[in-house]
């Protein structure tokens, strides 16, 4: 089988398909999630804490020098604020899709009953009778 052949068998496979189907929705999705946050949850919270914006607070390690012309060195812990507020409301808003989305979904049917096999008292006799035959003959 050539390398042609066996990358086309490869990519018509039904997990290869449905794994680009989902990459594709996920970014899409990936995108209304975030203006959900930055366009609808956020404004709110700003309001709620009086119009602070995280992203302004650091702890400055060097101050710039504008006569040496050396940069600021800083430790931006209201960024990663930033970034874990976004994730947290993220996290929920996916969490809160996906149970909506499950709901709607039907229940999978029950799977049958596993057949059930001879009792131990059951397996114990056949042994026995088994036995009791080999020692007669």
């Amino acid at each position: 089988m050539s390398i042609v052949s066996e990358f086309k068998t490869f990519m018509l496979r039904g997990n290869v398909i449905d794994l680009a189907v989902g990459v594709v929705i996920g970014a899409a999705f990936g995108k209304i999630v975030t203006s959900l946050v930055e366009n609808i949850i956020m404004p709110p919270i700003g309001v709620v804490t009086g119009g602070v914006d995280f992203s302004d607070l650091k702890w400055v390690l060097v101050p710039a020098n504008a006569a040496t012309g050396a940069t600021e060195a800083a430790i931006s812990y209201g960024l990663f604020i930033n970034t874990l507020i976004q994730f947290l409301i993220v996290g929920t808003a996916i969490f809160l899709v996906v149970k909506a989305i499950n709901k709607l979904m039907p229940p999978p049917p029950a799977a049958p009953p596993a057949p059930t096999g001879p009792s131990q008292e059951e397996l114990l006799a056949g042994i026995l009778a088994e036995l009791k035959k080999k020692n007669a003959g």
